[in-house]
């Protein structure tokens, strides 16, 4: 028989018993949501040809502990690991350059993250719900932090916004109620409403003198 070269979308959805894969490695493509809800799967290795992991392949597969990203990968696409409840860590390959919205949406486990540099904008909602994560290395790369990026990461305890990042979304660091100290550089120009309101245990906010006037009530609460 000829070799599988594409996984079409939806193709295992919703196999709630389904609790391990093999992927021949002649696959270069699997489709949206190929395995959303399969909640009994624990492992995936993603074979190497793979350029882009696709819209909602891996949603709400709760039991998912671990996955391996090959370093062909470019793209990290839409909602592709969120509700991922049991995934603790992921390694993000250099190779990547684009991680979607909402892409590790509410994987509670989640305790860290490197985002690879090359990344230049971590999208709406990428790690809105991450209740665990403790802390996030963020690239120079990375100009913009959209809106809910990390909003309700409850666990994350300080950020450092690197030089490049000229724009903070609205509701970014949302809720972040045990974060004490963030650096904002000079670079950044706008700080969207509600950036860091609800963070009651921060103290400490790093920026320099010509920034203050982005500084509102409205987008920034210390938690005095």
């Amino acid at each position: 028989p000829r070799a599988v070269i594409t996984i079409g979308s939806s193709a295992f959805e919703d196999c709630y018993n389904l609790t391990s894969v093999d992927i021949p490695k002649s696959v270069i493509s699997i489709g949206d949501s190929a395995f959303r809800g399969c909640q009994s799967l624990t492992n995936f290795v993603i074979p190497k040809g793979i350029i882009r992991i696709s819209n909602y392949s891996f949603n709400n597969c709760i039991s998912l502990k671990t996955v391996v990203i090959p370093p062909s990968v470019i793209i990290i696409g839409f909602y592709a690991f969120s509700e991922c409840w049991a995934l603790k860590s992921i390694v993000i390959p250099k190779s990547v350059n684009s991680i979607e919205g909402a892409a590790f949406f509410g994987c509670n486990s989640l305790t860290s993250i490197v985002i690879p540099n090359g990344v230049t904008s971590i999208e709406e909602g990428s790690f809105f719900g991450c209740k665990s994560l403790t802390s996030v290395f963020i690239p120079k790369s990375v100009t913009i932090i959209g809106l809910f990026s990390f909003l309700s990461c409850l666990s994350l305890t300080s950020i450092v916004i690197p030089e490049s990042v000229t724009h903070i979304g609205e509701k970014a660091f949302l809720q972040c109620r045990s974060l004490k100290s963030v650096s904002i550089p000079n670079s950044v120009t706008i700080i969207g409403n509600k950036a860091f309101s609800d963070c009651s245990k921060l103290k400490r906010v790093i920026m320099f003198p010509n920034l203050k006037h982005l500084i509102t009530k409205n987008n920034i609460n210390l938690g005095i």
